[in-house]
């Protein structure tokens, strides 16, 4: 049978059934892999595995670069660099994380210029040295990360972004600077060593810790008011397109925290300004930020002379009690105080504050609805503890009961907390000297106690150790002490630097003076000096004893009380009548020294729980000493009483007889 060797095929055959195949693959290349609707993002990176292995919260820092900045240096330890860097934190559990807030370890020098979704938990401004102890960052505007069941996944709600911009210091050109570390800072969760992924990523994924136990709460929208030293609450109690009024409430929360002629700065977001306020004013009224700004070309018919503030970072202060009554500025529970706060256990009814303001917004933000708080705060007074203030987190809209006196309450549109805490300070503005009655010299505050500029002060050393001094010299400013202070240098036989220690430059000093030491019990006697122009009304002082605290008395010319919440510590304050503290003014006659205001009192102790108190060894010296909720510095020493002086004489004395007759009788018998 004779077949066909060959088969003709038409080329237009060949050509449909070529572009068949190759449009079949790329619908294979392009389709969705699972068969689904054609609704998906596009191709995506993978997620490293570490993240799909984690069931809590997810911390990533990434290295992205660095660029050398001016001025070109040829030492590397002073070259600065512009680096550039993205942490994130991703809520990988099954819970909503509120409030979070993450530690980044910097250890380059490093300044942060700017940090977009996150703001640090101090308030800092920028730029902020933040290389030698790393910061802490708090969500914003994405304060709480939902999980991903209740959000089908939404990447945009369960994770955020903090991108990083500074300069850092001290790496050579192919040194990458990453930080330290990363950990989640939230109650509840437990951290392990972060890893690192080649050499620009870090890594750590944070589990829930089994032991917390965490507090029974409402299942509501927004946080609970948290604890710190320091409260606001920024309520909202009416709002219209373009405006709405706000109130302030400023709570003491700490035993001992105190405030005296607060000043308040915040900074705005979104351009807003202060058209009125009742309680408290503002530093500066200057209307020509508004006028020639964005809010002059929004509101052209306003008259912006009436207007309270037009700064960005206004600064604002409590009103004087005369214009508590005031129809227009006055009559508000709390306000009209003269900025002073006070801790409960002085005056429970004056451990708060309120201010009222009307706040003017601006488009695209001009409908009821649109309400943003502002950042950035910050507090501060005279000679008052230090406070670091968080950002604003939205909590629990406030209830107020309504004001016609039935039982019912009112709600605020919104509210805001931010909570601050004590912070010791870098430089304190007061000090302390030590003296007794075993010893004839006073140890001084320390050199530049609160404070020296060093190239200002070409003739006094900074660094060189405080001169003792005779008692006197305490009554008298240390301009004046200079000569008291080397003529007992020499009455003693002490060495006299070429260049005389610098002051201490405190504007409030108080003296620790042990006065007796009996068998049954001992005394000592307060002093505080006031060498400032402005007088302290209800001041306090609080001491802490450790071991002299039980076996505490009396104190005679002040009130005190030994408190519960703060450990060892006992606080002092004025007789009623006798709670103020004046300033220094004139002396009677005008070529003296101008005098300090001054106030004392002498304090008893018994020796029944410590029988074998060492007086002499600085037992009875206390350990720390706040003066209106601020630390105040200590000396470095104690007094030394004559008989060691003497003692230590006369051991010198005897060595060095022994050693001259062995001399002399050595060369004797040879």
């Amino acid at each position: 049978m004779e077949t066909s060797s060959s088969m003709k095929i038409p080329w237009s055959l060949l050509i449909l059934l070529f572009l068949g195949v190759f449009a079949s693959r790329i619908e294979v290349s392009y389709g969705q892999a699972d068969g689904g609707d054609d609704g998906g993002d596009g191709d995506k990176p993978a997620p490293p595995p570490e993240q799909d292995d984690c069931d809590g919260i997810f911390l990533t820092y990434t290295f992205i670069s660095r660029e050398k900045e001016y001025p070109h240096k040829k030492n590397v330890s002073a070259q600065a660099w512009a680096f550039k860097s993205e942490a994130s934190i991703l809520n990988a559990g099954s819970s909503e994380l509120k409030a979070w807030k993450m530690y980044i370890g910097f250890q380059h020098r490093e300044i942060l210029v700017s940090a977009d979704g996150a703001v640090m938990v101090d308030g800092g401004d920028f730029p902020a040295s933040v290389g030698k102890n790393g910061t802490y960052f708090q969500g914003n505007p994405q304060t709480n990360l939902k999980n991903s069941i209740d959000t089908a996944g939404d990447v945009t709600q369960i994770q955020a972004r903090i991108k990083l911009k500074g300069t850092q210091f001290g790496l050579p050109a192919k040194a990458i600077p990453m930080p330290k570390t990363i950990r989640l800072v939230n109650d509840g969760y437990k951290c392990p060593a972060p890893r690192i992924r080649g050499k620009s990523s870090m890594f750590v994924c944070c589990q829930p810790d089994p032991k917390f136990k965490l507090k029974e709460e409402k299942d509501t929208k927004f946080l609970p008011k948290q604890n710190g030293d320091l409260s606001f609450i920024y309520d909202v109690m009416d709002s219209y397109s373009n405006n709405y009024l706000a109130q302030v409430t400023i709570d003491n929360l700490h035993p001992l925290g105190r405030l005296d002629h607060w000043n308040l700065t915040w900074e705005w977001q979104k351009n807003e300004f202060i058209q009125t306020m009742r309680g408290a004013y503002t530093h500066k009224r200057d209307p020509s930020e508004c006028l020639y700004g964005q809010a002059g070309k929004i509101y052209k018919d306003m008259d912006f002379s009436k207007v309270m503030n037009c700064e960005k970072k206004p600064t604002i202060t409590d009103l004087p009690p005369t214009m508590k009554d005031d129809e227009k500025v006055g009559k508000l529970p709390k306000c009209c105080r003269n900025g002073t706060i006070l801790p409960t256990i002085m005056n429970e009814t004056q451990s708060q504050a309120q201010f009222q303001l009307q706040v003017f917004k601006l488009p695209p933000d001009d409908n009821r609805t649109s309400l943003t708080p502002p950042q950035k705060w910050s507090i501060y007074g005279p000679v008052n503890p230090n406070y670091v203030c968080g950002p604003p987190l939205r909590i629990e809209p406030t209830q107020f009961p309504d004001p016609s006196g039935l039982q019912s309450t009112t709600s605020a549109i919104a509210s805001w907390q931010v909570v601050c805490n004590i912070t010791k300070p870098k430089v304190p503005r007061c000090c302390v000297s030590f003296s007794a009655y075993f010893s004839e010299s006073v140890v001084p505050c320390n050199t530049c106690a609160c404070g020296c500029q060093e190239n200002k002060l070409p003739h006094c050393d900074v660094r060189a150790k405080a001169m003792l001094l005779p008692g006197e010299a305490l009554l008298v400013p240390f301009a004046n002490r200079t000569e008291k202070a080397k003529a007992w240098a020499k009455i003693k036989h002490l060495d006299i630097p070429k260049k005389l220690p610098c002051g201490d430059n405190c504007g409030v000093s108080l003296n620790w003076h042990i006065d007796s030491d009996y068998q049954s019990g001992w005394t000592a006697r307060l002093t505080l000096f006031n060498w400032g122009n402005e007088p302290f009304q209800d001041w306090f002082t609080a001491v802490e004893m450790n071991k002299a605290f039980e076996d505490y008395e009396n104190v005679y010319s002040f009130n005190g009380t030994k408190m519960d919440k703060v450990k060892n510590t006992i606080l002092f304050q004025g007789l009623k009548g006798l709670n103020y503290l004046i300033e220094m003014k004139n002396a009677t006659n005008n070529k003296d020294p101008r005098v300090p205001g001054k106030q004392q009192s002498v304090i008893s102790f018994k020796k029944t729980h410590f029988h074998d108190i060492n007086i002499k060894g600085g037992q009875g010296f206390p350990t720390k000493v706040l003066f209106n909720g601020e630390e105040c510095s200590l000396p470095r020493e104690f007094p030394k009483s004559g008989a060691e002086h003497q003692a230590r004489s006369n051991i010198l004395l005897i060595l060095f007889v022994v050693i001259a007759s062995f001399v002399f009788m050595t060369d004797r018998f040879h």
